[in-house]
């Protein structure tokens, strides 16, 4: 049926209506409580920080940085600019309560660096700002040299959260590991 009048376009006719029905079928009637269900947003994941994280740690990784290369038994010690000298004598004597160690005995170099950045910033997460790294002398190494003692020595100098670090006393290690000063919050 047309009908050309606008207000009888919306309509419907009762055969229309019969026909529609017959169509559909049986009709079970939807109860709805009134209550709306809303899933909670998930948070947000930095995409872009985390690979332009990974993007600089790989850069820092394979670019050439100026560290002398250390012998088994040449003691490591580095202080930030602008940090106090005696922080660093200290942290040298013992004086400095040591709150957490970290192991690479046995690691290659591509366990062990994700192992200290992942140590460093729990470190930082749980407020702990003294530790000890053990990186050991080198001597199961193939050339007999200490790789990870100088891939340390590397890495700890850029990283930010490092204030200074210097080779442990003999009796926690001496050259074979290192004190590690985390900077607060």
């Amino acid at each position: 049926m047309v009908n050309n009048n606008n207000n009888d376009m919306h309509k419907v006719s009762s055969e229309d209506s019969q026909l529609f029905r017959d169509s559909i079928g049986a009709v079970k009637p939807v109860e709805h409580d009134g209550a709306r269900l809303q899933r909670q947003k998930p948070r947000p994941v930095p995409a872009q920080s985390h690979a332009d994280d990974q993007a600089v740690m790989q850069q820092l990784h394979d670019r050439p940085f100026a560290v002398a290369l250390v012998e088994t038994g040449d003691e490591l010690s580095y202080l930030r600019p602008g940090i106090q000298k005696q922080l660093l004598r200290k942290l040298k004597r013992g004086q400095i309560a040591i709150q957490l160690e970290l192991d690479l005995h046995g690691m290659y170099v591509r366990q062990a660096r994700p192992a200290v950045k992942a140590f460093i910033n729990d470190c930082m997460a749980r407020g702990i700002h003294a530790v000890r790294i053990i990186h050991g002398k080198g001597r199961g190494s193939r050339d007999r040299t200490p790789v990870l003692k100088n891939k340390l020595n590397k890495w700890l100098q850029l990283d930010e959260h490092v204030l200074a670090f210097c080779s442990a006393r003999p009796v926690d290690g001496g050259t074979g590991a290192v004190y590690v000063l985390l900077r607060r919050g």
